[in-house]
């Protein structure tokens, strides 16, 4: 399972860096609210992405 989402995170180095830097930017600093909120809206976007393109959990 470790092994499907590293070589899915792989497959997409620019969503991947996009989604770390994010992710950092708003764990360790502090945006201005809008700003964030904005980020905070990337990061779910982006989380939605990945969990379906992975679908880890096949029904």
């Amino acid at each position: 399972m470790i092994k499907k989402i590293l070589k899915g995170l792989i497959e997409q180095p620019f969503l991947t860096s996009i989604y770390v830097t994010d992710l950092a930017i708003l764990l360790l600093h502090k945006p201005p609210f809008m700003f964030s909120v904005v980020m905070l809206g990337g990061l779910v976007a982006m989380s939605m992405y990945f969990g379906q393109k992975l679908a880890l959990f096949k029904s």
